[in-house]
């Protein structure tokens, strides 16, 4: 029996939910609406956290914390559930 670690060996409800918001969001600026290049602030989970270049984050874990990091233009370079 092969050895199976939760989101490390197979794509768990995380690593799927991560993928879909990174083509959801990389590459866009958060706004007010959503168009081609834009997402709207409002259309993301209640538990999310905007972190611009060098802002300060606390390191506790919350799996179900969605963390948009920004580049310096404003826009989404990637994002993680922690």
């Amino acid at each position: 029996m092969p050895l199976v670690v939760p989101g490390i060996t197979n794509k768990g409800d995380g690593a799927s939910k991560t993928e879909d918001w990174t083509n959801k969001l990389v590459g866009k600026k958060l706004g007010s609406s959503s168009d081609a290049t834009t997402f709207a602030r409002a259309d993301l989970p209640k538990e999310t956290r905007v972190i611009e270049p060098g802002s300060m984050v606390t390191k506790d874990f919350n799996p179900e914390r969605l963390n948009v990091h920004l580049n310096k233009d404003g826009t989404v370079s990637h994002v993680n559930h922690q």
